[in-house]
């Protein structure tokens, strides 16, 4: 298992965000790092993400389809590249991506850190609540937190991509009969928490039609960086 070594204090470029996945796997998340040539990938069962370099040449399309294999997607975050020709893109979602530069954090009595004999519940919990990407070993990337009541797992959020000085807070979630409680607030503000603890700062990214969790992240200090676009992108043949 590859955990987030601790990071020596805050960095404020904010460029790593351009290309988070890359910054993230040629930096902190380095020992989860599948390559060919200039194409990364994370681990199928931790995450979909690929990277590429910012403007990919001809060859960086073709490591990369050669990284997911056949019939396999690229899947790019925040990236907006345009494929080769006789690329499709069976995936596009409009996006945006928010800083918490802003955020303190809190730590709340009911957050408890959640761990390997967690995961069948937080899949379950993602199933439900469709969060965005969840894998089995999604939970190595950092540190995810969630609330029980009467033992039921019934809200979370966790880390994901993690650039030099920053950590992404994701997988944010709320069991449906619980909405409207404040629990999502509760657990980004607990992993902002863990995040800033570590030095590092928060950010996120959320559907550009997801009006309600964005209230939500704005209400609690994030702000917008920019809009951003998810896309995965399949190789012809």
């Amino acid at each position: 298992m590859v955990r987030v070594p601790p990071s020596d204090g805050p960095v404020r470029d904010e460029t790593v965000l351009d290309n988070p996945a890359r910054s993230a796997l040629l930096g902190p998340h380095a020992g989860f790092a599948q390559t060919r040539g200039n194409a990364l990938r994370y681990p199928a069962d931790v995450a979909p993400w690929c990277a590429l370099p910012d403007e990919p040449t001809i060859s960086d399309w073709e490591d990369a389809a050669e990284l997911v294999g056949p019939d396999g997607a690229i899947t790019l975050a925040t990236v907006t590249v345009e494929p080769p020709e006789g690329w499709t893109s069976p995936m596009r979602i409009t996006g945006v991506q928010m800083i918490g530069d802003a955020v303190e954090g809190h730590t709340d009595p009911r957050v408890v850190e959640l761990d390997d004999s967690d995961v069948d519940d937080m899949l379950d919990l993602v199933e439900r609540t469709q969060p965005g990407p969840f894998r089995r070993h999604t939970i190595d990337l950092g540190t995810y937190l969630g609330i029980r009541r009467d033992g039921k797992l019934i809200a979370m959020a966790g880390e994901r991509m993690h650039p030099p000085g920053w950590s992404e807070v994701s997988a944010v979630c709320t069991d449906p009969e619980f909405r409207g409680e404040g629990l999502a607030r509760a657990v980004v503000l607990a992993v902002a928490d863990v995040i800033r603890a570590r030095g590092d700062l928060p950010f996120l990214h959320a559907s550009a039609d997801n009006v309600s969790a964005i209230r939500l992240y704005e209400n609690v200090g994030f702000r917008l960086r920019r809009k951003a676009i998810f896309q995965a992108v399949r190789a012809p043949g």
